[in-house]
């Protein structure tokens, strides 16, 4: 038995790496065609766009985890069935699931290291983007939150930095209990070195307990703790794919304090946890399927792969715009396709004759 573990599990780890050096390179062509015309635009060199793709690739790699691990499944159980090995099998007494337990094991072995890349790969992003970011920065932000290092939370209409203004400006700090305490609405902001910023015409309220609220009025107002500079305020907020599970909550917290929507926020925060753990079941769901024929060789291996690729994209797509609709909590959005997949793989698997 040790001996025919050791042959299924190196028949699906040479797939699985021959998989998963092939599949990077279709991500990166497809993402090059593209953005080739923005690379021309910015001026970039050859060398800083082949730098910031091997930047990228801990990134793509995460993403070909799940594929490569389905395809390395799928062709080392087809060929095992069109060799006549599963039946081998079962006629010596081992079932089909105990013959494909190196598989899961493998699979399970791969889903830790997916989970392993999704907390390396936004740091690597980040460096990919600093290196594709050729350009002259903008002297104006409009409609954006951002967060202090002390807590406070500031939501601007526009900031232009030619006259260091803002306008349209709302700030909020809360307490040690996580309630509101401090809210302050602004018609405009002014920063000058030395003093920091200083909020004109407006309005405060002091949240003293949930039924105690002060209110004033001022024409002045300096708050503690905003002393980012205009310059600091102006960098432009990070893609979802450059910011780990932990600051993609931090982010999502500061827009909806601000009143803002962040379910899309949510919803790719559980996703850098759901997609990694698609690797082992995505392979509990394509197993089964590859002994359901005993001809067609590779054709049929790669119909099956790919049809299932499709599908769970698909699912994802559509269960990732329900969440950031609203219309799904954001645990559920980022998990359905995961769940649906996990369900059908166990009842296909239990339908396959051991």
């Amino acid at each position: 038995m040790r001996i025919l573990d050791r042959l299924v599990a190196r028949t699906f780890s040479r797939l699985f790496v021959l998989s998963i050096l092939a599949t990077p390179p279709l991500f990166i062509l497809g993402d090059v065609t593209e953005n080739m015309d923005r690379y021309l635009d910015r001026g970039l060199t050859g060398a800083q766009v082949a730098l910031a793709y091997v930047w990228m690739l801990p990134l793509y790699v995460q993403w070909s985890f799940p594929i490569a691990a389905l395809v390395a499944a799928v062709f080392t159980v087809h060929n095992m069935t069109v060799h006549h090995e599963v039946v081998a099998a079962k006629a010596g007494g081992i079932s089909f699931h105990r013959l494909i337990l190196p598989v899961l094991v493998g699979g399970g072995v791969l889903m830790i290291a997916a989970l392993g890349l999704s907390a390396l790969a936004p740091r690597a992003y980040l460096r990919a983007n600093d290196v594709l970011q050729n350009q002259p920065s903008r002297a104006w932000r409009t409609d954006f939150v951002f967060q202090t290092d002390d807590g406070l939370a500031l939501a601007v209409t526009r900031m232009t930095l030619d006259d260091n203004t803002m306008i349209g400006l709302m700030a909020m700090r809360r307490g040690k209990d996580g309630r509101p305490r401090i809210h302050i609405e602004a018609e405009s902001a002014g920063y000058t070195d030395g003093e920091g910023w200083t909020f004109h015409g407006g309005d405060l309220r002091l949240i003293e307990a949930p039924d105690t609220l002060r209110s004033f009025h001022f024409s002045r107002l300096r708050i503690a703790g905003l002393n980012e500079s205009p310059s600091d305020l102006l960098e432009e907020p990070r893609e979802e794919e450059e910011m780990t599970y932990r600051e993609l909550g931090r982010l999502a917290r500061v827009i909806e304090q601000s009143g803002g929507q962040a379910n899309k926020l949510l919803v790719k925060r559980e996703q850098k946890i759901s997609l990694p753990v698609a690797t082992l079941i995505i392979i509990l769901f394509g197993t089964p399927l590859a002994t359901s024929a005993r001809r067609g060789g590779g054709a049929y291996g790669i119909g099956v792969s790919l049809g299932s690729t499709m599908l769970y994209l698909l699912l994802l797509k559509i269960s990732a715009g329900f969440g950031a609709g609203n219309a799904l909590p954001p645990l559920w959005a980022a998990w359905l396709p995961n769940i649906v997949f996990l369900i059908v793989g166990l009842v296909l698997l239990r339908r396959v004759r051991t």
